[in-house]
C-alpha cells in the first residue's frame, strides 16, 4: 500500500507542475494587457511598456515561468495587477468562504444523495423509487443558476428570516455563518444530490445480486444490517469516487452561485480577475483547483483500503 501511495503521490506532483504550465501559459493567451488596463484610456506607448518592464511581462515566456515557480516555491503568488494587494493575502480571504460553502454542499448532498439512492435501491419498482428518480432527474436537468434566481425571490419574500446575500464568518456569528450559506449550498447540492443517488443506486443494486449478501440473507441475517453493513459499505467505493470528483468541481465551479448570493469567495474573484486581466490572480485561482483536484483524488484512492477491505494495491489478493 506504501509503494502505491508513494507512486501517486509522485503522480500528483507530476500532474501539478503540468498544470502550472498549463495555466501560466493559457493565461497568457488572454487577449488583452495588463498593462494597458493599468494605463487607462489611450494610454501613452512609455508609459505601458515602462509598467510591462515593472510587471516583468517584456522578458521571455521561459524567464517568466522560473520567477513564477520560485515564488510559488516560497509561497509568494505575487501582487495583483488591479489592486496591488498580495495574491495570497486575496486568496486568505476568498478560500475560506468557497471551503465552507463546498464542504456545506458535500454535506448536504451526499447525505440526500445516499439516503434516497438507498431507498430507491430498497424499494424497486415501488413509489420510493419513482419518486428518487424523479428527483434525480429534476436535479440533473435544471440549471443550479435558475434554482438560484427563484431561491433568492422565494426567501426574500416568504423565508424572510433567511439572508439573500452577503456572507458572515463562522468565527463572528456561528448561526448568522449558516444562514448565509445553506440557501446557496442547498441549490449547489441539487444536482450533487442526484448524481450521488444514481451512483449509490445502481451500485447497491449490483451488490444485492452478489453472493455476500444473498449469504447473509440466507442466514436470516437482519434486512437493516444485510443493506448498511454489507450491500451499503461495499458500494460506498463507487460513490466516493463521485463525490471525490464533484468536490473538486465545486471548489472551482460556484462562481455563478457566489456572483447570486454576493459571496466573497474565489469563484467570484477569479470572475473579477478575468475581466480586469489581472495575471496573478487568475494564475492563483486556477492553480488552486488544479491542485484541489490533485488532492482530492489522491485522498479518495487512500481511502479505498479503508472503505473496503477487498481493494487491494497491485492486484494481490
Amino acid at each position: 500500500m506504501l509503494t502505491h501511495l508513494m507512486t501517486k503521490a509522485g503522480q500528483a506532483v507530476l500532474t501539478i507542475f503540468l498544470a502550472s504550465v498549463v495555466v501560466f501559459l493559457g493565461v497568457r493567451a488572454l487577449p488583452g494587457d495588463p498593462a494597458v488596463t493599468l494605463a487607462g484610456d489611450n494610454p501613452d506607448p512609455q508609459v505601458v511598456a515602462a509598467l510591462r518592464a515593472e510587471l516583468g511581462l517584456d522578458q521571455p515566456l521561459a524567464t517568466q515561468y522560473v520567477r513564477y515557480v520560485e515564488g510559488l516555491l516560497h509561497g509568494d503568488f505575487g501582487e495583483s495587477v488591479s489592486s496591488g494587494q498580495p495574491v495570497a493575502t486575496m486568496l486568505g480571504q476568498a478560500l475560506p468562504v468557497t471551503l465552507q460553502l463546498t464542504l456545506l454542499t458535500v454535506l448536504c448532498g451526499s447525505l440526500i444523495g445516499v439516503a434516497t439512492g438507498v431507498v430507491a435501491a430498497c424499494r424497486r419498482g415501488r413509489w420510493p423509487e419513482w419518486a428518487a428518480n424523479g428527483f434525480s432527474l429534476l436535479g440533473l436537468s435544471v440549471p443550479n443558476f435558475w434554482l438560484a434566481i427563484l431561491a433568492v425571490s422565494y426567501v426574500a419574500s416568504v423565508l424572510t428570516f433567511l439572508p439573500t446575500s452577503g456572507y458572515v464568518s463562522p468565527t463572528q456569528d456561528p448561526w448568522a455563518a449558516l444562514t448565509h450559506l445553506i440557501v446557496p449550498a442547498l441549490i449547489l447540492s441539487t444536482s450533487f444530490a442526484a448524481i450521488v443517488m444514481r451512483q449509490t443506486r445502481a451500485s447497491m443494486l449490483e451488490a444485492f445480486g452478489t453472493e455476500y449478501v444473498l449469504a447473509a440473507r440466507a442466514k436470516g441475517m437482519r434486512e437493516t444490517r444485510v443493506v448498511l453493513h454489507h450491500a451499503l459499505r461495499n458500494s460506498l467505493v463507487v460513490v466516493l469516487t463521485i463525490i471525490g470528483l464533484q468536490l473538486g468541481a465545486l471548489l472551482s465551479g460556484a462562481a455563478v452561485i457566489e456572483q447570486i448570493f454576493g459571496l466573497p469567495g474565489i469563484g467570484r474573484l477569479a470572475v473579477r480577475s478575468v475581466f480586469s486581466r489581472d495575471y496573478p490572480v487568475v494564475q492563483a485561482v486556477v492553480l488552486i483547483s488544479a491542485v484541489a483536484y490533485v488532492l482530492i483524488n489522491l485522498l479518495v484512492d487512500a481511502l479505498y483500503t479503508v472503505i473496503d477491505p477487498r481493494v487491494r494495491v497491485g492486484g494481490q489478493p
